[in-house]
């Protein structure tokens, strides 16, 4: 079988950046950087999500299957910083060249990722290809919105209308899935500044886990999994989350609908 790699990121503010930006004085900690800008973005869009540029990636978790088995990771240890974490996340598709798989993805997590690879000087060659070394990636590349080598299933569902897009928490809990747990989106900046990294980082790890459930019914209704085979592979998700330590997976096992 292809490869398959889900991914979802984690992202705070880029105080550093914003810093330099808006040449801040050094005495602002970084809460205050922080609240500076959302201040800022709260004034323009009455939001205070910041722009794809002014965020860092505090967390990468993955989701790989293949004919080895089903492994979920997040990327690098707590302590490696940004650009080591792109640089695995870039790494891992020249080696492998997975089906990437996300919810959202075409919209921040891979806009993301290309603005802190180009911040990182990161290199990632494969993932660029647009046919120049492989004539393949000419018909079906990661970047171009409608190829399937990076398939974005909340954009393919919402047939790429913005107004028709679903959460993902909602979806998969519609679905029977077990949805976030320990936080969301929103909790992750003050979650760092507590030092809570390993939180985000297994609140990244059910994400992905629930977009995989969600990829897996995606394939049972275009006729990719036969219902048996859809079954198969929910028990063999199940199975191997089983046989991880971390505790967060018993809670997440706990909460499926049987």
């Amino acid at each position: 079988m292809i490869p398959i790699l889900v991914f979802d990121i984690e992202t705070i503010p880029d105080v550093a950046g914003i810093r330099r930006l808006e040449s801040l004085p050094a005495t602002m900690s970084d809460e205050e950087v922080a609240e500076h800008a959302f201040a800022a973005r709260r004034e323009k869009t009455g939001g205070d999500f910041l722009p794809h540029h002014l965020q860092r990636i505090a967390a990468i978790s993955c989701v790989f299957r293949d004919n080895n088995g089903f492994r979920v990771r997040s990327l690098g240890t707590p302590e490696d910083g940004e650009a080591s974490l792109v640089q695995s996340f870039f790494r891992t598709i020249e080696k492998y060249t997975p089906q990437l798989v996300s919810w959202n993805g075409g919209g921040f997590d891979l806009p993301v990722l290309h603005y802190r690879a180009l911040v990182n000087g990161i290199r990632a060659n494969r993932y660029w290809d647009l046919g120049e070394d492989d004539r393949d990636f000419k018909w079906n590349n990661y970047i171009s919105r409608y190829h399937s080598r990076h398939t974005d299933l909340m954009d393919v569902l919402a047939m790429y209308q913005a107004r028709a897009n679903a959460p993902l928490d909602a979806l998969a809990k519609l679905c029977g899935f077990p949805g976030k747990l320990g936080m969301d989106g929103g909790q992750v900046w003050h979650a760092f500044l507590a030092g809570r990294i390993d939180e985000i980082r297994n609140y990244c790890e059910t994400d992905v886990v629930n977009t995989y459930l969600l990829y897996c019914r995606f394939q049972l209704m275009r006729g990719g999994f036969s219902p048996e085979e859809y079954a198969d592979e929910i028990a063999f998700v199940k199975n191997s989350l089983a046989q991880e330590s971390a505790p967060h997976w018993a809670e997440y096992l706990a909460a499926f609908e049987n």
